[in-house]
């Protein structure tokens, strides 16, 4: 008998996909290829608009537990230290937005959404298991597993990220590109700080070709820290085999003269690891996210550069819109129409963000004329430039489906 959903991919998106579904009733099956449910990373910052969706899941406590609520963002030179901009946080979010801003690591939101759909008799989570290629067959769909193993499904959600195999298939795609930024990423406990540097903020530097982000993660307990700049890895070079004496001199030469308390947070880092960031061109129509009884998901859709903070928020709501759809009984009998609504509805506001994503990075980055334009712009705006009242009222109540 055919289950009605699988899922490729057990990750952040593939485990809010799959809660979001069996919450409405749907059977689900979750794929992943590692024997282990895990997160690699750090930290990760949630607006208000991912917020809202973990507390209509009923996770609030547990991300509550494990989370910090910052009270600012400062924007400050990364060179000369000065302030640049400030947006209030904390209580002013909630006031403003009717949630909380959060930031936390990667790994308990994994951990809490896992919590989750291991509670729902509806999900059931496969181990050790990939997608191989997926046959639509009628209205519903084949799945073959790397094994040889073939599951039928009415619908198949891709969640199996930026070198999604779901998305090689359905459209076809060249691998993703490189953006020409590295992004070295770090913990350091907050105790091991001074006073200034374990503030309750999020802090962004800016300075030209660079800027580095910190804030508080599990509680305030530690600081998570990602500095990117611009470069590219050596051909055939493997981040991952660099020494962390490699990684942190690096660093430090690609900072330049920055300032005394930048240089500080960046040397208390005990330990780096280096990524290179990638993305896709921007969303050009729901095609882009659901053809028949498949449908991508976050970062196997719409990989972003990160700085707006939101792919990790972006896959949370294509979760959150796919089970609200699918909470209407009629709408699962026709898995077609519900993909093509929630493609509807997604792609747009997807690509909206991937666009100011990009262009921020050209706004953190920039030197000359364009920096001397960015400085006053946040000086003369305050918060009215740094606020995003249409992301963080989120997520939009998704289109009705239309039928066959």
């Amino acid at each position: 008998m055919n289950q009605q959903v699988i899922v490729a991919g057990g990750g952040i998106g593939g485990l809010a996909c799959a809660l979001a579904l069996s919450r409405a009733g749907v059977q689900v099956v979750v794929l992943e290829q590692a024997e282990a449910f895990g997160e690699v990373g750090a930290g990760l910052q949630l607006g208000p608009n991912a917020v809202r969706v973990l507390a209509e899941w009923g996770l609030m406590d547990a991300l509550q537990a494990c989370a910090a609520f910052p009270e600012a963002l400062r924007v400050r030179d990364a060179h000369q230290s000065r302030q640049l901009g400030h947006l209030r946080l904390g209580a002013m979010a909630l006031a403003r937005h009717g949630q909380h801003y959060a930031t936390l690591h990667r790994a308990d939101l994994h951990g809490l959404l896992l919590a989750a759909v291991r509670r729902r008799p509806e999900a059931r989570l496969m181990l050790g298991t990939r997608m191989a290629s997926f046959q639509v067959k009628g209205p519903g769909v084949q799945v073959t597993l790397d094994n040889g193993e073939v599951l039928g499904a009415d619908a198949l959600i891709g969640c199996d990220g930026l070198w999604s195999r779901v998305r090689g298939q359905l459209l076809g795609d060249q691998p993703p590109r490189a953006t020409g930024h590295l992004a070295y990423r770090g913990l350091v406990r907050a105790v091991d700080l001074p006073a200034p540097l374990r503030a309750n903020v999020v802090t962004a530097w800016l300075g030209p070709r660079l800027h580095v982000v910190h804030y508080p993660v599990k509680q305030g307990d530690w600081i998570n820290v990602v500095a990117v700049v611009e470069g590219t890895l050596a051909p055939g070079g493997d981040p991952h085999g660099w020494t962390h004496a490699a990684h942190a001199a690096d660093l430090r030469r690609a900072l330049g003269p920055a300032c005394g308390e930048l240089l500080a947070m960046i040397a208390a880092v005990p330990e780096w690891t280096l990524w290179p960031l990638h993305d896709r061109a921007c969303l050009r129509g729901a095609h882009e996210q659901a053809q028949g009884p498949v449908a991508l998901l976050g970062d196997a859709a719409h990989p972003m550069r990160p700085y707006l903070a939101q792919g990790a928020a972006m896959a949370i709501e294509d979760a959150w819109t796919l089970g609200q759809l699918a909470q209407a009984p009629a709408a699962q009998s026709d898995w077609h129409g519900l993909l093509a609504a929630y493609a509807r509805t997604r792609w747009r506001r997807n690509a909206r963000v991937q666009q100011i994503s990009q262009r921020n990075g050209t706004v953190f980055h920039a030197h000359g004329a364009l920096r001397w334009a960015r400085d006053r712009a946040m000086g003369l705006l305050g918060e009215r430039l740094l606020d995003n009242t249409w992301l963080y009222d989120g997520p939009p109540e998704p289109e009705p489906v239309t039928g066959p």
